[in-house]
């Protein structure tokens, strides 16, 4: 076929592709030309070109600050607790989905387990604020069995659990899909060689199962490093407040503040790039060793 007759063929594709392409370029690499105000001491007056330049000065800054430290700590630490609760989640889930035998119910829970993925956090921050709130349906439910009253989402201790509870209830379902693909590509006779040998449910699982899916979690456990600074903006956005910043407030949070609602611009994007920087290493290593360990392609 010739080159010519393949590409007019192929023109009603190249404008598919074209609008998420402009969305693209648009919110993601657009924004970027923004990076600069980390080396000058911006002023919107004066704009990108005109504005002084101070070199790493805002990035020395940034290393000495005890609120920087303090939301990278809150930051690993929520992203961490996020990563092995969302992913130990999902393993059960997949292999409970995957025993159910009636077709109809089995994809009546997928659905219902699916739908709370698809939900914007403005959506369910109004939700779980009106749920944990003083006098909201869980202390009311505690409140039967004599607990006071507990203010959850003004108790700093208490606040990471809730972004990780929340968040492994909101993402639980859709992450089963990698994982009930790896136990369906499991061979059968396995299963049926194990129940011979006398192994029970728990001893197929455990022997069976989970070494079939041992490469899929691999994977996505490495994967994951690159969002080891990314705690999960929206929701921290919509269920924080000012009682639970020792705790709750990530870098996003406070790049927002710092950028948004107190001017500090350059500040603001120095430690948004450092935090990009460190999360593409980390997804390179990531890419790396799936490359190595699990035979991951991505193409």
């Amino acid at each position: 076929m010739k080159i010519g007759h393949r590409t007019r063929r192929e023109i009603p594709l190249y404008l598919m592709i074209l609008p998420p392409l402009l969305l693209l370029l648009v919110y993601s690499y657009g924004p970027m030309l923004g990076l600069v105000m980390a080396f000058q001491r911006f002023d919107p007056a004066l704009g990108f070109l005109k504005s002084p330049w101070v070199g790493l000065y805002y990035f020395k800054r940034m290393l000495i600050l005890p609120d920087v430290q303090r939301v990278v700590t809150n930051s690993l630490y929520i992203a961490s607790l996020k990563i092995v609760f969302d992913t130990l989640a999902a393993i059960v889930v997949a292999i409970l989905l995957s025993d159910i035998r009636n077709r109809h119910f089995k994809k009546t829970v997928q659905t219902i387990i699916y739908y709370p993925y698809f939900l914007s956090w403005v959506i369910l921050g109004g939700i779980f604020k009106d749920f944990l709130a003083v006098d909201g349906i869980v202390n009311r439910f505690l409140g039967v069995f004599g607990v006071a009253p507990i203010r959850f989402l003004s108790n700093a201790p208490l606040f990471p659990w809730i972004l990780v509870i929340t968040e492994v209830w909101q993402i639980t379902g859709f992450g089963t899909i990698l994982f009930l693909a790896a136990i369906m590509g499991i061979n059968p006779q396995l299963y049926e060689a194990a129940s011979l040998d006398g192994a029970g449910y728990f001893r197929r699982t455990w022997h069976v199962t989970l070494p079939g899916m041992r490469t899929t979690i691999v994977v996505m456990l490495l994967l994951s490093l690159g969002s080891i600074l990314n705690a999960g903006f929206d929701q921290i956005l919509n269920l924080y407040s000012t009682s639970v910043y020792s705790t709750g407030d990530v870098i996003d949070t406070w790049v927002y503040r710092a950028g948004i609602q107190q001017a500090q611009y350059s500040l603001a994007a120095a430690v948004g790039l450092f935090r990009s920087v460190v999360s593409l290493v980390l997804i390179s290593i990531g890419y790396y060793f799936a490359y190595k360990k699990a035979d991951y392609r991505v193409f």
